[in-house]
């Protein structure tokens, strides 16, 4: 029976009950599962645990390339509790000896990772890493020139700490080192006549050293404070352990570089949130010489991903073409395209604005929407999408809204603003399918 009210490609069977998930929109939690508040910068995660859709069966499973270990990567140290089954499923362990035999080969096959990758990759194979650097073109797709790469990057990243995180006073102390036969020598000071003017703490030049240190000195409280409070139910990001004091550094060195060498955009709050699964998943690399360069390797990394994203983090652009609220506009035409009586009850009829919601959902790239270990799993797809990590992220921010529909429909500004800022749980397979066939369905359209 055809149901009323609902467009018709809400009405096939890809929608229907039977799939575990799709009655999470009939759902109310009532647990207090609200994973942070309509700011930002929470980051509080709280969440319940799903359940999954029974494994396929698949034909026998060819045996994985010797030459690559398989090793189990230390799961999120976090309270919540991730949507995957902790059972491997046939199709994972299909996909991960094809994942394995991608890697291994000589030249790797860019356009069959990303469709393997798509699907997600599994977690104790240990491959994330290195999927997501070639996915970010990190690595070149030939394997010959990785450790050459890999060397070049990680010498320039150290170049960067060394002349980018001095305080003017060490620089000052170089020159003095530097300089010869000086009447100073020997008293820790310079002499008046050799301190420039661009050298001077009180300078306001546009090349002092000291000017642009006190410039700096702003973000980097604010990079401080933000770092502070990154996963905060996490011990990797929190607590008093060296360990995760070691990782905080990290993460403030990284945004700090990146402040300095970006001055368009420098640090725009938020930032962490989004360098964090990176940081997260390389420093887990099972290989141990990669484990230690995951400062530099997120680095290059998280450059290259915001490269497709640095106009929804340039204030400038916002009301642009190219700008955050553009972005927004095309979520909004999308939802208006797959599901016309949703967008029209969301933007005509309770009038909530995509801004009061999916400015953080888009900017964020989903990582305060879900607990971490289903926020990594979405990045699989995000990353793996030859378009570009955003045109994925407006289908699954769509998907997002379609699965919620009948609560949306049901709901007026107050609860509709309320659902969409405190995203109920979800199983995450199930929404990356959605938001596939989202793709499939505008492909159809267009073809």
């Amino acid at each position: 029976m055809v149901k009323k009210g609902v467009p018709d490609w809400l009405n096939s069977s890809l929608w229907s009950s039977s799939n575990p998930s799709s009655e999470s929109d009939d759902r109310v939690n009532n647990n207090n599962n609200h994973r942070h508040s309509s700011s930002p910068k929470s980051t509080a995660y709280y969440s319940t645990e799903p359940s999954s859709p029974p494994p396929p069966i698949q034909p026998p499973i060819p045996e994985p390339p010797p030459r690559i270990t398989v090793q189990k990567v230390e799961s999120p140290e976090n309270d919540t509790s991730s949507s995957s089954s902790s059972v491997i499923s046939a199709e994972e362990i299909s996909r991960q000896s094809q994942l394995l035999q991608e890697l291994s080969r000589k030249i790797v096959n860019i356009r069959e990772l990303q469709k393997l990758a798509s699907q997600g990759i599994p977690d104790g194979a240990g491959i994330r890493p290195t999927v997501w650097k070639l996915l970010l073109g990190y690595l070149p797709t030939d394997r010959g020139l990785w450790m050459s790469e890999l060397v070049k990057k990680r010498s320039q990243y150290k170049h960067f700490t060394d002349e980018l995180l001095l305080n003017p006073s060490e620089v000052t102390r170089r020159m003095e080192k530097s300089a010869s036969g000086n009447d100073g020598e020997g008293t820790g000071m310079l002499p008046r006549a050799e301190i420039t003017q661009d050298e001077h703490p009180l300078s306001l030049g546009k090349t002092s050293v000291w000017n642009q240190f006190f410039q700096d000195t702003e973000i980097i409280e604010q990079i401080d404070r933000d770092v502070m409070r990154t996963h905060p139910d996490m011990h990797f990001f929190s607590g008093d352990s060296s360990f995760a004091k070691a990782n905080q550094e990290a993460l403030r060195r990284i945004l700090i570089i990146f402040a300095k060498l970006n001055p368009g955009i420098r640090y725009v709050q938020g930032m962490n949130e989004v360098l964090a699964p990176l940081y997260y998943v390389f420093k887990n690399d099972p290989d141990e010489e990669n484990a230690a360069n995951a400062e530099a390797d997120t680095f290059f990394c998280f450059v290259e991903l915001l490269s497709g994203f640095r106009d929804n983090f340039c204030q400038q652009l916002d009301n642009s073409v190219v700008g955050i609220r553009s972005t927004i506009g095309k979520l909004s035409q999308l939802l208006k395209e797959h599901d016309e009586e949703l967008w029209r009850h969301l933007e005509v009829t309770t009038k909530v604005n995509p801004q009061f919601y999916a400015f953080r959902w888009i900017t964020l790239l989903l990582t305060q929407e879900f607990n971490f270990a289903d926020s990594v799993h979405i990045w699989d797809t995000l990353l793996s999408d030859p378009e570009g990590p955003q045109e994925t992220l407006l289908r699954v921010c769509c998907a997002m809204l379609v699965l919620i529909r009948r609560r949306l429909i049901a709901g007026d500004f107050t609860s509709n603003l309320k659902l969409l800022q405190h995203y109920p749980s979800t199983n995450i397979s199930h929404l990356l399918y959605v938001a596939d066939k989202l793709r499939v369905r505008s492909a159809g359209r267009l073809s």
